[in-house]
């Protein structure tokens, strides 16, 4: 994204009422995680101490973003069975919802008949799309980030979500397959 559009936190702290993300990749492989990665499938444990260097400034954001009443939520379609990366993501979405997002999980199968963007987004207050592009292997393309406003493009990205929404099941009661 060019240096002259706001970036993700900008748009996070800029919003008022809600904001949602929409995931679709089975398997990610981006920098930032790597290392927690391979020490969860080397030892199967995950780091879910909010206050970790990992996790503390995802908290604080998310966090800060529920007090001024932003109604966050991320919604995950995966095909079951899930691969290890989503288990690795599954095992610290309770850190997510401690720190205020709502989490729902959708099989890829009952998603199928739902019309979806090709790419993973987030909606800022219903009005900006921010699309994140990855690579083939899950990592960032190049650029990775594509900031839209059109109101028919959020219109229709936000029905999207509302739809996957809707069918999906929320983190605790989802049971991976």
């Amino acid at each position: 994204m060019p240096p002259s559009e706001p970036n993700f936190i900008d748009l996070l702290e800029a919003s008022t009422v809600s904001a949602v993300h929409l995931e679709m990749r089975d398997v990610y492989g981006v920098g930032d995680e790597a290392e927690d990665f391979e020490r969860w499938k080397a030892t199967g444990v995950r780091d879910t101490d909010p206050a970790s260097p990992y996790w503390a400034p995802w908290v604080d954001l998310v966090s800060r973003a529920a007090a001024r009443g932003v109604r966050m939520r991320r919604a995950r379609i995966v095909s079951e069975p899930v691969t290890e990366y989503i288990r690795y993501e599954h095992a610290g979405t309770s850190v997510n919802v401690k720190a205020g997002e709502e989490v729902r999980w959708l099989g890829r199968r009952q998603a199928a008949d739902l019309f979806v963007p090709a790419c993973d987004l987030w909606i800022f207050d219903g009005t900006s799309v921010l699309f994140n592009h990855m690579s083939g292997d899950g990592d960032w393309a190049e650029p990775g980030f594509e900031l839209r406003t059109e109101h028919a493009l959020a219109s229709r990205c936000t029905e999207a979500f509302a739809q996957v929404w809707e069918r999906a099941t929320p983190h605790d009661a989802y049971k991976l397959r």
